[in-house]
């Protein structure tokens, strides 16, 4: 029998954003709220929905991530753990606004450098120690078509003309998301990234949570609209717009809460 989310025995999701701004629009709609302290971390535990979450900021970078996903999974007994947040575009089709659900992930800063070149590696393996025939982490067919099932109708508000809207509703797609301690400010780095790897998008926390959700053999989600285009003005961008454009991820991820 399946457990039913909305039930107060189910085993809560686990949220994680890593900065106040991608957390604001979520824990003002979190009801039924107790907080806990683990790891000098605030964990507030309530409903998103009327389903069970736990909702943790980890802040910046990988190791951040990989620390309260663990809390998650040992602590709180999540069953699924997601990313909320905001990422730089790397796909030129898309605009600031849009939202990517991480359906695949990789971190293109783990590998080999030999000879002064840097070659990317599936992450915790080396190929002439531990080789495999892995790069990157996906999401399971199952949980992926039930994820594009539930964004089926869904429509984010248009950007406001201060966040450069245009009238043009922000789009939502299932992509790629590439992961890396580095905020990427560079227009070769980020066309690179977008050649090599064929990422929609980057960020700086995903590929960790995937790589502690499998350990947990736990589901995964990484959500993120775009703050920016991971060029030479993104830290300018971020700035700009990181405030009107985080809702919409947390809006797409409260969308697929019941499809987890």
């Amino acid at each position: 029998m399946t457990e039913d989310p909305t039930t107060t025995k189910a085993r809560p999701v686990g949220i994680i954003c890593a900065i106040p701004a991608e957390l604001a629009s979520l824990r003002a709609a979190l009801t039924d709220v107790a907080t806990e302290e683990q790891a000098k971390l605030r964990f507030d535990i309530g409903r998103l929905a009327g389903i069970p979450v736990v909702l943790a900021e980890a802040g910046i970078g990988k190791v951040n991530t990989s620390v309260v996903a663990t809390v998650l999974a040992l602590r709180f007994d999540a069953r699924a753990i997601v990313f909320s947040g905001v990422a730089g575009g790397l796909d030129p089709t898309l605009h600031v606004g849009d939202v990517v659900v991480g359906v695949r992930t990789l971190q293109h800063d783990f590998g080999v450098i030999t000879a002064g070149a840097f070659s990317a590696y599936h992450a915790g393996h080396v190929p002439f120690f531990n080789p495999t025939d892995r790069f990157g982490f996906d999401v399971p067919a199952a949980l992926k078509n039930r994820v594009a099932t539930a964004l089926e109708g869904l429509e984010l508000p248009a950007l406001s003309a201060a966040a450069g809207g245009t009238g043009r509703r922000p789009r939502i797609m299932l992509g790629t998301i590439l992961s890396g301690d580095q905020f990427i400010n560079c227009e070769a780095t980020r066309e690179r990234l977008h050649r090599t790897f064929g990422g929609h998008a980057v960020e700086m926390e995903g590929g960790a949570l995937a790589q502690v959700c499998e350990r947990f053999d736990l589901p995964w989600l990484n959500v993120r609209s775009l703050s920016d285009l991971a060029g030479a003005e993104s830290h300018f961008d971020f700035k700009a717009y990181l405030h009107e454009v985080a809702p919409a991820a947390a809006a797409v991820l409260v969308r697929l809460l019941p499809a987890l």
